[in-house]
């Protein structure tokens, strides 16, 4: 990251932060006592070099400060420094939305059941940092002695892991199993009555390409009327089509069978706790440490016509995505069924981003240390 492109962060008090009053700010607080819990056990998003994420100690600190908190707000203000956010390569910024997706399925192939979900594969590695600049993979597997690219999604979709056990559960429809891939987590419904939850295992580490984007630039849709239900709709009427457009997605997605207690939760995202619907956010990873509390102001689909409601909330960076890249880029976490889906599905909004950072983070930060 280059200085001209180095986001700025600036400090502003909370009453500068339109909305802050009027927040949930309980909820916040317990997504964040999530967050707290995977920083106290594990802190695994420590290990990588994350631009403003500080250290560890840094947010153990306020997370003691957390679980003893009788007023959620007051917490927020007196551990927390607000900064705003201004990235000069995206300066308007871009929030979408995510969801766990449901579809039917069978813990046996047949009976229509014939796609399979998988779990990681053995021979998925990941490389180190010569060898992904040589062979330009972090993810792969050795072939004849020799680091390589992972299978792509077509060549396994043509075999390229059968007979090997990794099969999690069989789905009716591909196009269910993509956007399950495309979400990173699902939830699966079976003839019993019973429900698998899927979450996200690995990737193959091949590029990801999203496939909306190629329709619009083919003119078969337009940026304007371009929403995940459009792609779906498309891709039913389009079946060998969608078949062949979804391979241009050579990136691929392993799955874990998880259970999750709390059924008002979602299933774990990147940090590896549930995800708390309207209050999680997926984030870059390189930029901001999970478990950060980030205010958000953009905008949201609401009504049978989509119109766009103003949303100030308290959100808690607690997932990743491939192409959630960039300072003022997030996706926020809306959880499952109809409603969910609809609003994810077309979420694409400008918006700013203030994060709150501990006081002696911040201070560091601002003084360019």
């Amino acid at each position: 990251m280059t200085a001209e492109t180095k986001p700025i962060l600036t400090a502003i008090s909370f009453q500068q932060i339109e909305g802050w009053n009027a927040d949930h700010h309980a909820a916040a607080l317990a997504a964040f006592l999530r967050s707290c819990e995977e920083i106290e056990q594990t802190g695994h998003g420590f290990e990588r070099d994350v631009r403003f994420g500080g250290k560890r100690t840094d947010w153990l600190q306020v997370c003691e400060k957390a679980a003893h908190a009788k007023s959620a707000r007051q917490f927020f203000e007196e551990e927390f420094a607000a900064l705003k956010v201004a990235d000069t390569v995206r300066p308007e910024g871009l929030f979408t939305g995510y969801y766990e997706p449901e579809a039917e399925g069978s813990r046996t192939l047949g009976n229509d059941y014939d796609v399979p979900i998988y779990r990681k594969p053995d021979d998925l590695v990941s490389f180190d940092a010569a060898t992904e600049k040589q062979i330009n993979f972090k993810y792969g597997r050795m072939a004849q002695g020799k680091p390589a690219g992972y299978f792509t999604r077509r060549e396994i979709e043509g075999g390229a892991l059968h007979g090997r056990g990794l099969e999690l559960v069989w789905l009716k429809n591909r196009v269910d199993a993509f956007f399950i891939h495309v979400q990173g987590s699902g939830r699966i419904r079976f003839e019993d009555g019973s429900t698998m939850r899927l979450a996200y295992g690995a990737k193959s580490g091949q590029p990801y390409t999203g496939i909306g984007g190629l329709l619009v630039e083919r003119g078969v849709l337009t940026r304007d009327n371009m929403s995940m239900q459009a792609l779906r709709a498309w891709m039913k009427d389009n079946p060998k089509a969608a078949r062949e457009l979804m391979w241009e997605n050579r990136s691929f997605v392993f799955f874990r069978e998880v259970k999750v207690a709390d059924p008002s939760l979602g299933a774990p995202g990147a940090q590896k706790v549930s995800l708390t619907p309207l209050r999680s956010l997926a984030v870059d990873r390189s930029l901001w440490m999970f478990g950060t509390p980030i205010w958000l102001d953009a905008q949201v689909p609401s009504g049978p016509a989509n119109e766009l409601q103003p949303f100030h909330h308290l959100m808690i960076a607690q997932d990743a995505g491939t192409a959630i890249k960039g300072a003022l880029r997030g996706d926020v976490y809306w959880g499952w069924g109809d409603e969910a889906a609809r609003i994810a599905g077309h979420m694409k909004s400008p918006g700013s981003m203030i994060v709150l950072l501990p006081k002696k983070l911040a201070l560091r930060l601002l003084n360019g240390k």
